[in-house]
């Protein structure tokens, strides 16, 4: 079973629609309910209490969220979330209706290499509209979303039985059969012309 976890790995990343290419030149909006600071000369950002980071269609929830500025100008996000209250993360994709969802207790997202990597008891969904297509889940999950491709870890703090790690893909979508389709053609209706016979 293990030699085929490349093979659904590919299968994931083949059917797969890249990350929406406007987010990369949106401001990211930084909110949150608690403290926060700003360290200018060490290009930091501490928040806490509902931490909600946007960037157009980039939504990520946590608790408390240490932003860290490269010299560069590339943003590392590690996003903790709390008791109950894990780390979540969204983003639509170019293709319209699709979309990634995550969650983990813990998430470090880097604009750099554009990957994000949910550790503890992650979930990460393949979306389209309200359907999912794809689910994988485990202790780790690193989503390079240049590739869109998950790279999945086994561990204790897997949300599956005896800490394995777990993919699910979905069949696409089928045309209706069509023996179970209602027939074609006008419906019956009773005659004008004809009388019922008579018994004899």
């Amino acid at each position: 079973m293990l030699s085929r976890l490349p093979l659904l790995l590919l299968a994931l990343a083949a059917c797969a629609a890249h990350a929406e290419k406007g987010d990369r030149t949106k401001p990211m909006i930084f909110t949150s309910d608690q403290r926060g600071s700003v360290d200018g000369v060490n290009q930091r950002t501490e928040l806490q209490g509902n931490v909600v980071i946007t960037q157009g269609s980039l939504v990520l929830r946590a608790e408390k969220v240490d932003v860290r500025e490269t010299r560069d100008g590339y943003i590392q996000a590690y996003a903790n979330g709390a008791t109950g209250k894990p780390v979540t993360f969204r983003q639509g994709q170019d293709k319209p209706g699709e979309s990634i969802e995550g969650v983990a207790d813990q998430l470090e997202y880097d604009t750099r290499t554009e990957t994000i990597r949910f550790i503890g008891s992650a979930t990460m969904r393949r979306m389209r509209g309200s359907t999912v297509t794809n689910e994988v889940s485990g202790a780790v999950i690193l989503y390079d979303s240049r590739s869109e491709v998950f790279t999945l870890e086994a561990g204790n703090t897997s949300p599956n039985p005896s800490g394995r790690t777990r993919i699910v893909i979905m069949p696409p979508a089928q045309p209706d059969d069509p023996a179970s389709a209602p027939a074609s053609g006008l419906p019956l209706k009773p005659s004008t012309t004809l009388t019922p016979g008579k018994a004899s």
